[in-house]
């Protein structure tokens, strides 16, 4: 328990509403319409936190935490299609030029064009796809946010509070 500009508040709770509201990005403005106390407000405020999640099946923080790690940048191995592109690129072109009569460098050259241009492609597609993918997961995860706040703001004015 912590006191903060006279408040009392309890850890976990701030940190988990923190959590929540942070992936949803609107935290709800709580008033106690019957004159509760600001202990028994966070008391109220954490029990409905563990109903609502127990009751959807939401988790604001795990929610939160994924959204968090779709954030996080392509790694090496993505970036690292143009590479791949141009090493294959080079030998089969390499081997295409030898058989072909031509130098094996120019057929070498051609080919490393030729595989970049394909790695940057298949890099291409990878990004829209990922792009996609972090779009439908965000919608899902404001459509389970907006489920949990529902119910978090219905217990809480079953408790005698104004949510807006």
């Amino acid at each position: 328990m912590t006191r903060l500009f006279g408040l009392t508040f309890y850890p976990m709770t701030v940190l988990v509403a923190a959590t929540s509201l942070a992936a949803n990005g609107q935290q709800p403005i709580i008033y106690p319409s019957k004159g509760q106390s600001a202990e028994q407000q966070q008391k109220d405020q954490s029990e409905c936190m563990a109903w609502a999640q127990q009751s959807t099946g939401v988790n604001p923080a795990a929610i939160a935490q994924a959204l968090a790690d779709q954030r996080q940048p392509r790694t090496e191995l993505a970036e690292n299609d143009l590479l791949v592109g141009a090493v294959v690129g080079t030998l089969g072109g390499a081997a295409v030029g030898a058989i072909a009569g031509n130098k094996a460098g120019k057929g070498a050259a051609i080919g490393a064009v030729v595989g970049t241009v394909a790695g940057g492609v298949r890099q291409h597609e990878k990004d829209e796809a990922a792009q996609a993918q972090t779009h439908a997961n965000r919608q899902q995860a404001q459509q389970a946010l907006a489920t949990y706040n529902r119910a978090y703001g219905a217990c809480l004015e079953g408790r005698g509070y104004t949510v807006r």
